[in-house]
């Protein structure tokens, strides 16, 4: 091996066109653009979803479905949960830093307390909801809950 019988490895390279060198390249002329319309020139842009004047898949489709502006999204977090916060941090009381310290939540969320599990310790809950199930294992386990 020498410096004449070098080659770049299989693949690396690949063969770019050579648009707008004249004709003798076979790519001159025109420079691969067609004749005429937007698209020959330079500055064109189609926006995004548009199909050469035929009427756009997203307009065909007919409109579907409500979203409410009002609806609150409550994160849900369970009594399993909460029993393994206790256990693992020993703590007698839960509150929204508890959870966002945890990583449980964001600090925009909203939370509910869910009733799957169940909770051994006596331990003081607060956030934005709970569901009834939670609300009475609490209660029943000798602790007793806040609603933000």
């Amino acid at each position: 091996m020498n410096l004449s019988n070098l080659k770049p490895a299989e693949g690396s390279v690949k063969n770019k066109k050579r648009i707008g060198r004249g004709t003798g390249s076979g790519r001159g002329g025109t420079s691969t653009r067609g004749h005429k319309g937007a698209g020959s020139r330079s500055g064109n842009s189609t926006k995004i979803g548009f199909e050469g004047g035929q009427m756009p898949l997203q307009r065909r489709l007919p409109k579907y479905g409500f979203k409410n502006p009002n609806r609150v999204e409550y994160v849900g977090v369970n009594l399993d949960v909460l029993q393994s916060l206790v256990e693992k941090y020993n703590l007698t009381s839960i509150d929204f830093d508890t959870f966002k310290s945890h990583g449980l939540v964001s600090k925009n969320d909203v939370v509910k307390i869910l009733g799957r599990g169940e909770l051994k310790s006596k331990v003081e809950v607060t956030a934005h909801a709970f569901s009834a199930t939670a609300q009475q294992a609490i209660e029943a386990a000798g602790g007793s809950i806040v609603k933000l």
